[in-house]
């Protein structure tokens, strides 16, 4: 194998794939790269076996092959040289090793032979469809603060994604929990996604789609099966297992009866919750609501640390409440919305709160209370 490929390209396709590799495994190969050079391009894949991140990129090819090199390494490496340079990589195929030129640096890598790289993107995709990149972005920045990491349930380790109807409309939804909040968002529901069983896409997975799309294609083409997602963005292809699990039926977790509605400016809520619960304990981070016509009390009392009260001013003009959150939780969830005002929809103190966003009907959170 020999080719020449600019720094930047270099550099660029291999943030992409080596961040699924793990740094330290068992399987020698899974700390490495392949890379097979044809025609006028170079395709780099990585896998730590449930999820493959595949890229191809433009090289000038003089003699094709493959291999596979430590990944993190090779990304060191070309990171740390200077902008713009052209890199050449030879494989001396006597020592089985790669050779990186790049002006006057030269770097020898050991290699391990392409043949035994596993392969996750096998068969079929029962279903595909498109969906923009904006939109897939916003499924994911709405609800993946509340995908569960308590592995004993490994069915909330993940987005939740499936069809259903919202006002007799079509829609793909999103869903997470970890038991204490819910988050779901919508969005119209794309073509060729019909009939499409719901799947459970890992927290990792997740993060790592997320992170590709921060790069940017206009839009994303996904492909699901019975065990496998893929989404092709742009010149990267992410193929991840999905979670075996059944996601809990959350629609019963979501009140419909909630009759107390208050609404405040988001901004102000935000401000207000973060200041007071710097007085909470890390344990408990528990803030109590003080509901009354238009006035909200907003207190902490941590016997080790002080207290602390702020009030604001909220439409509000049900029977006065007293109720307690995570602080943290809250502030998680006020995140989220995009308008100035927020909506909470109460019961009592026991019972889960919904909130929504005075200005997306597509996105709803339910958050549990805390006793204070």
């Amino acid at each position: 194998m020999r080719l020449v490929i600019e720094r930047g390209e270099l550099l660029r396709a291999l943030s992409h794939v080596t961040s699924v590799v793990e740094r330290r495994t068992t399987i020698p190969i899974l700390s490495n790269v392949m890379l097979s050079a044809s025609g006028r391009s170079l395709r780099f894949k990585a896998t730590d076996l449930e999820r493959e991140v595949i890229e191809v990129v433009a090289a000038d090819v003089t003699q094709p092959g493959a291999l596979t090199v430590p990944a993190h390494m090779l990304h060191d490496i070309v990171r740390k040289l200077p902008d713009g340079a052209q890199i050449e990589l030879v494989k001396d195929a006597e020592k089985e090793r790669l050779t990186l030129k790049a002006g006057p640096s030269r770097f020898a890598l050991q290699t391990l032979a392409a043949d035994d790289f596993p392969d996750l993107a096998v068969g079929e995709m029962a279903q595909e469809f498109e969906v923009s990149a904006s939109d897939l972005k916003r499924l994911i920045d709405k609800t993946r603060f509340a995908i569960s990491t308590e592995e004993t349930r490994y069915y909330l380790n993940g987005i939740y994604l499936h069809t259903a109807e919202r006002n007799g409309q079509p829609t793909l939804r999103a869903v997470a929990t970890d038991g204490h909040r819910l988050a779901q968002v919508e969005l119209p529901r794309p073509e060729g996604a019909t009939g499409m069983a719901g799947i459970i896409i890992p927290r990792k997975t997740v993060h790592e789609l997320h992170r590709l799309i921060e790069d940017g294609a206009g839009v994303v083409k996904m492909g699901v099966s019975p065990t496998k997602v893929r989404f092709e963005i742009g010149t990267v292809t992410l193929t991840s297992k999905l979670i075996d699990g059944s996601f809990p039926d959350y629609g019963r977790v979501i009140p419909q009866a909630n009759d107390k509605e208050m609404k405040v400016s988001n901004a102000e809520f935000i401000g207000a919750v973060d200041r007071v619960s710097t007085i909470a304990s890390e344990r408990g981070r528990a803030v109590k609501l003080s509901i009354t016509a238009d006035k909200l009390v907003l207190s902490v009392n941590n016997p080790e640390g002080g207290s602390a009260t702020e009030e604001i001013s909220v439409g509000y003009v049900a029977a006065p409440l007293e109720i307690g959150f995570n602080a943290r939780y809250l502030l998680d969830i006020a995140g989220q919305l995009e308008g100035e005002e927020a909506r909470f929809m109460l019961a009592d103190p026991g019972s889960p709160t919904m909130v929504r966003d005075s200005s997306d009907d597509s996105a709803l959170y339910v958050l549990m209370p805390m006793r204070v």
